[in-house]
């Protein structure tokens, strides 16, 4: 199941005003950059780079995501292991907002997130 239109307006306004915030100066960001995605009920956000010997393509590295549960209107929180799979966010599994989310992602107390 989807996002309500809601919900993805406001995930739009939150994570897309926080990767404005914490994107590279214009000048790198051809070499480096950060974006997000909406799909399904999870915001994704990841890294964008040239692949090292094909610098015309992109590469895309996962971040962090946030999963909306509808029935407890909360949000499940992961980061990406070296194993590239998602786990849970052991100090806060869920959270109750996305604000909380990318407060979570922003601060990265743990260094789960941007390492």
């Amino acid at each position: 199941m989807a996002l309500s239109e809601f919900d993805e307006a406001l995930a739009n306004v939150v994570v897309g005003d926080f990767v404005k915030r914490r994107r590279p100066p214009e000048d790198i960001r051809d070499k480096v950059d950060l974006s997000f995605r909406i799909k399904n009920q999870s915001v994704f956000i990841f890294e964008v780079r040239p692949v090292w010997n094909s610098p015309k393509e992109t590469m895309e590295s996962n971040i962090a995501k946030a999963t909306f549960v509808n029935s407890r209107r909360e949000w499940k929180v992961y980061w990406q292991r070296a194993d590239l799979e998602w786990h849970s966010y052991p100090p806060c599994p869920v959270v109750g907002s996305l604000n909380q989310f990318i407060d979570l992602v922003d601060k990265d107390d743990n260094g789960c997130f941007w390492g």
